[in-house]
């Protein structure tokens, strides 16, 4: 997304002619978008999109979960009170003194 925001940034720089972007080459200007093209082909083939809407996905399930045991005024699961060490037994009886 940062390529194509560059990208339209130097296409607005060049038709203002306000900087040194005016008399670069078009093909320079317009190089950001062609990364960006490159770079969502290399991430849809790697499976790195599909992960990342997966990854949030469950985010946001996992909140909608919580949300629902608080208005329930149950415990969420994973938070609260962790398990505490089983208490030692009491020592056996000894000879009274």
């Amino acid at each position: 997304m940062w390529m194509v925001l560059l990208g339209v940034a130097l296409v607005a720089l060049k038709l203002a002619g306000l900087t040194a972007v005016a008399g670069w080459a078009w093909w320079w200007v317009l190089s950001p978008f062609a990364v960006a093209v490159v770079w969502w082909q290399i991430a849809d083939h790697s499976g790195l999109t599909r992960r990342r809407a997966m990854q949030r996905e469950d985010e946001r399930a996992a909140r909608r979960r919580q949300k629902q045991f608080e208005a329930l005024g149950l415990r969420v699961p994973g938070r609260g009170r962790q398990p505490s060490a089983p208490a030692a037994p009491p020592p056996p009886p000894g000879p009274e003194v």
